[in-house]
């Protein structure tokens, strides 16, 4: 489950992003719960979540050129560095007590710029630190350290928020930047592996495009992962209005269900990286499984049981997240990465832009539980008819059985399923 730790680059990589991670966290709850009183909508923390990923969905796709070209740790150093700047200043501002809401727009901007290359950057430095046979459990380790630290700074959060205030958790976050930094520059060149950088040439953007074209088993993981996070990822706009309208708690409540969903999601990163493959089928079952249970948690009639649902939902959530990167990852070649993972990247995040003031405007408009209970039914009803797509594209039928006393629901080609039946 841990073997790509054995890698000494990838080792320093993964401590640094353990402790940028936690004041990541804790800036998103922080920002978000600024916002909350600054302004008292759930449109304005869509708002702040679609600004943040807005740079993605527009210039993703040209980050990722940048990162086939540029040296990845060089890069990495650069975006990191600014990353940190944005924390500081956003703290500076609200503990001096000058802070407005475009402020925290603005910075929610700047790292979104600096997402575009940071995001496609690190997902394809990984290949370079572990190789091609580590590249899967180091994928799915990522998404463990980024779900483990979730569990950490959503807590810590909500004790400083409500302890001293939003201020020292960004400055906490901009601090925490430091970490990967040192990691990055400790680093030994001679021990990573060599990947063949793409010159500066014109048609480098159609190139990475005609190339994901051309591979229907990229284009409809993009797709599926496209509709789950712009429909069922708002979890920003849900949980601060569930926390806030419908259970009227405070910080606490909030940081609660974010801390209990990265459970799950820790738990759903740990069995990616057991799993050691990445099945088309587990990510259509994910997503299917995410949806529903959105849909319950959106009816749940008390403060505990729709916290206990956040469990199942962040480890459906990351099956879909962890076997959709690792299977991109995994499907495309070196020399491409960079912009395939760009165009990743771009649908999964960019979809916030779109997603997330739409969330808030039904959360306002007709309430949180409709909200949550629509985006799980767009994310489940997409897997449902991209499974059905593929299987027709791949000529299969869906057979129904028992075995050994138990269901058995698969998809098997049609001469299979017509052999069975002339044998029936």
């Amino acid at each position: 489950m841990f073997s790509s730790l054995r890698v000494r680059n990838y080792r320093l990589f993964f401590v640094g992003q353990v402790v940028s991670n936690i004041g990541t966290w804790m800036q998103r709850i922080a920002q978000d719960w600024l916002v909350l009183s600054l302004t008292g909508s759930a449109t304005a923390v869509g708002v702040t979540t679609a600004l943040q990923f807005l740079p993605m969905l527009l210039f993703g796709l040209y980050g990722g050129v940048l990162v086939d070209r540029l040296p990845k740790r060089r890069a990495l150093l650069f975006t990191q560095s600014a990353m940190g700047a944005t924390g500081v200043a956003l703290a500076a501002l609200t503990l001096t007590g000058h802070v407005q809401v475009w402020h925290v727009y603005l910075a929610a901007v700047v790292v979104g710029l600096a997402t575009v290359v940071d995001n496609p950057a690190r997902q394809s430095f990984v290949s370079e630190m572990v190789g091609p046979d580590q590249l899967q459990n180091a994928v799915s380790l990522n998404s463990a350290n980024f779900q483990s630290a979730r569990l950490v700074g959503p807590a810590v959060a909500g004790v400083m928020i409500t302890g001293v205030g939003t201020g020292w958790a960004f400055l906490a976050n901009g601090l925490s930047f430091v970490a990967p930094l040192i990691g990055l520059m400790m680093m030994r060149a001679r021990e990573l592996y060599v990947v063949e950088r793409a010159p500066r040439a014109k048609g480098q953007l159609r190139e990475g495009l005609r190339y994901v074209a051309g591979r229907p088993e990229l284009i409809w993981t993009i797709v599926l992962a496209g509709f789950v996070s712009t429909f069922g990822f708002n979890f920003p706009v849900f949980l601060s209005a569930f926390a806030d309208d419908v259970f009227h708690a405070g910080a606490g409540s909030y940081s609660l269900f974010n801390t209990l969903m990265a459970v799950g999601s820790l738990a759903g990163a740990l069995l990616a990286a057991r799993r050691g493959t990445a099945r088309m089928r587990v990510l259509l079952a994910g997503a299917v499984a995410f949806g529903t249970l959105e849909i319950v948690a959106a009816i749940a009639p008390s403060l505990w049981l729709f916290a206990l649902l956040m469990v199942p939902i962040g480890m459906f959530g990351m099956t879909v997240n962890v076997t959709a990167n690792s299977s991109i990852q995994m499907s495309t070649d070196p020399a491409m990465r960079g912009r395939v993972m760009a165009l990743y990247m771009m649908v999964f995040m960019g979809g916030a832009p779109v997603g997330a003031p739409i969330a808030g405007w039904v959360t306002d408009a007709y309430g949180v539980r409709a909200g949550l209970a629509s985006g799980g039914a767009i994310a489940a009803a997409a897997a449902v008819t991209i499974g059905l797509v593929l299987a027709r594209v791949g000529n299969l039928r869906l057979s129904v059985g028992w075995n050994r006393g138990h269901p058995h629901v698969r998809f098997v080609p049609r001469e299979a399923q017509e052999q069975l039946a002339a044998a029936a």
